[in-house]
């Protein structure tokens, strides 16, 4: 790609970027959400045109018009949520818009196929099995298979290891140098600087839609890495809590609860998080996170056990009697669940204490009153907005999480609930809040912190529970968390 320029009404996506990946190559590509990664690799793919710039192919020009041009000339897109029919088989997946795929009965025809790529790329998967059977990293290979099997040369991977566990990642991994070494070029899209150490043969750093730097891996560190990305230094290490922890502030005792479809999704676990403590919960999507912060905040009522905070008993009481104990929720899906999209920056700010003073005059708001606050928390959180009036809805995934923040904390909780917290954002915006949620902890809350990242995990948690099919595994300071082991667990191998 050769100074493609891409703008947007009000905004320049990509300035002038050139690309150059090689065969037989891994390369990241790599900065902040806004850099124009996406926007580029959407050119790539045929979903976007550029203005100005051109795309080479082996030396020669093409045009790339949609993504069927696209896969025509040999690219492939494994993109970051899959793209997979649940009812149906891999194989059957992988028929659906397989060129030269026969109407009648076209899994059976495919079958064969897909057992000959995946054993030649070290693909290990089962053609008859259903997608919803299968794990992340399992649905994943699905996704490179379906690319392969269309004949991709350049293959394209949007943040693929974001719900990964450690042995799924070293596998994927294995799989991607397998296809380097076969000659295929491979577009690796993250944010994990570990990740680029490891994998990568070649980086590209985009910074505010220009490329800031091109080199080899030799030739980087993290450190650099991410100073390069931000245009600023990154806090490195974290500090450890300065003081041990306190009293128990969230007690839970043999809980049960089920899932959406009654079956049993937390089955009988016991833990508890201290003053001055975050307790990291690790384990892939799926075995009883979800049900365990809704049981937490008022959002699903328990089958049976106990939940006490700060020593009252909270079991199945309503969301508004948890706030009143002091708990707050940083929620995983911040659009769904964080906001009221339809209302306004201030209006989202105050929605857990519009009743209260100084916001409640009478049956009334204080709109001066919403106003200051509002004005206030964009300033002290930094959230990027053309004013307290404007409709929450527009902020991005980082201001939008900003603004959930500063809600959430107006209160100095006792007990902060964080789920993903950072899932989806740069390394800035992770920073800021790692910083934000560290604090809280120096200040005296507890936190329970949910994370598909078990880098996060290791990097801010105290001691670390993890979770496997409703179960809890084990608990253990983080000092004595191997990734290894903790990977292991999070795949149902290790202790009980």
């Amino acid at each position: 790609m050769r100074n493609i320029t891409k703008t947007f009404p009000g905004v320049v996506a990509n300035d002038r970027v050139t690309l150059e990946v090689r065969a037989g190559e891994i390369h990241a590509l790599l900065g902040e959400n806004g850099a124009g990664k996406t926007t580029l690799m959407h050119i790539l793919y045929g979903l976007y045109q550029p203005d100005a710039g051109e795309i080479l192919l082996q030396g020669q020009p093409v045009r790339i018009r949609s993504p069927r041009d696209a896969i025509s000339l040999g690219f492939g897109l494994v993109p970051q949520q899959f793209l997979l029919v649940h009812r149906h088989t891999v194989a059957e997946n992988i028929a659906l818009g397989l060129p030269g795929t026969r109407f009648l009965f076209p899994a059976r025809q495919v079958e064969r196929r897909v057992r000959e790529v995946a054993e030649r790329h070290g693909l290990e998967i089962d053609p008859r099995a259903f997608i919803w059977q299968l794990s992340a990293g399992e649905q994943q290979r699905v996704e490179i298979l379906k690319a392969l099997m269309r004949g991709a040369r350049v293959l394209i991977l949007d943040e693929p290891t974001g719900i990964l566990t450690p042995r799924e990642r070293e596998s994927l991994f294995r799989v991607l140098r397998r296809m380097a070494g076969a000659g295929h070029a491979i577009i690796f899209i993250t944010h994990k600087l570990d990740e680029v150490m490891a994998i990568a043969d070649g980086i590209t750093v985009l910074r505010k839609g220009r490329v800031v730097a091109t080199l080899a891996k030799g030739e980087a560190d993290q450190r650099s890495l991410a100073r390069l990305m931000v245009g600023r230094e990154i806090a490195g290490e974290r500090p450890k809590r300065q003081q041990p922890p306190g009293e128990a502030v969230l007690t839970v005792s043999n809980l049960w609860a089920r899932n959406d479809r009654q079956h049993p999704a937390l089955r009988g676990i016991s833990f508890s998080v201290h003053q001055r403590e975050i307790l990291g919960v690790a384990g892939v999507a799926g075995n009883g996170q979800r049900e365990l912060i809704e049981v937490l905040t008022g959002l699903r009522q328990p089958l049976s056990g106990h939940v006490e905070v700060c020593g009252r008993e909270m079991t199945g009481a309503s969301p508004r009697e948890f706030f009143e104990a002091g708990v707050a929720h940083i929620p995983e899906e911040r659009r769904r669940r964080g906001i009221v999209p339809g209302m306004s920056v201030a209006e989202n700010l105050v929605l857990r204490r519009y009743r209260e003073p100084p916001f409640a005059k009478g049956p009334l708001l204080d709109l001066h009153a919403v106003t200051e606050f509002a004005e206030d928390a964009v300033a002290a959180y930094g959230i990027d907005t053309t004013g307290p009036r404007a409709a929450a809805q527009v902020l991005s995934g980082g201001n939008l999480q900003r603004l959930i923040l500063a809600r959430e904390l107006s209160g100095s909780p006792r007990l902060l609930i964080a789920s993903h917290p950072t899932h989806g954002l740069d390394i800035a915006a992770t920073d800021y809040i790692h910083e934000l949620l560290l604090q809280q902890r120096d200040q005296g809350a507890a936190l329970l912190l949910i994370s598909e990242d078990l880098e996060e995990i290791l990097r801010l948690a105290d001691r670390i529970m993890v979770l496997y099919a409703g179960e809890v595994k084990d608990i253990l300071p983080v000092a004595d968390a191997e990734p290894e082991r903790i990977g292991m667990m999070m795949a149902g191998l290790g202790r009980e």
